[in-house]
């Protein structure tokens, strides 16, 4: 969003996945991520079936867990997984990560096509933004998935197919 916002030519379409144009607390569930993946780091695994079972006392759904584990790197020279970015610079962002950095949609606006993908267990796009969601983005859509925040994740497929009929109804225009 931030992209389209600030360079809206570089952009053909947008498709913001659970996550809308307003400052957000992020949930507990990140920082309890965090915690994993610090532990993963300290433990030196070297496979990831060794940080999946870390993973498994901070996350039951095993597609987040995959997800998460999208972090970790071969580290030759250490035979062992490592992150590819670092627990300190993770925990360091998180504070920060749920903020937006335009205020003021009547001066800043993506007029381009835009597709909202939100999950409906999720909290980060709830329907009381949605007008705040139209003055940034005019040409907006939105899609409800059922799942929670990590809508890739959680419900691959639908996504995809959210995602195909969205380009394709733009190239029918």
């Amino acid at each position: 969003m931030t992209v389209a916002l600030r360079s809206p030519g570089l952009l053909g379409a947008l498709v913001p996945v659970d996550n809308a144009p307003v400052d957000a607390q992020l949930k507990g569930d990140f920082y309890k991520y965090l915690e994993g993946m610090q532990e993963i780091e300290q433990a030196g695994v070297s496979r990831q079936v060794e940080a999946d079972l870390i993973l498994q006392k901070y996350e039951d759904m095993l597609p987040i867990r995959q997800f998460l584990m999208t972090n970790l790197v071969k580290r030759p020279q250490k035979g062992s997984l490592g992150l590819r970015i670092p627990a300190k610079t993770l925990a360091y962002s998180l504070v920060k990560m749920g903020d937006f950095p335009f205020t003021d949609p009547d001066v800043t606006q993506y007029k381009g096509p835009t597709l909202f993908v939100r999950g409906t267990k999720s909290h980060y796009v709830a329907d009381d933004i949605l007008p705040v969601i139209g003055r940034f983005f005019p040409k907006f859509v939105i899609r409800d998935i059922d799942c929670g925040h990590w809508v890739i994740s959680e419900q691959p497929e639908v996504f995809r197919q959210a995602v195909v009929s969205f380009f394709s109804d733009l190239d029918g225009e």
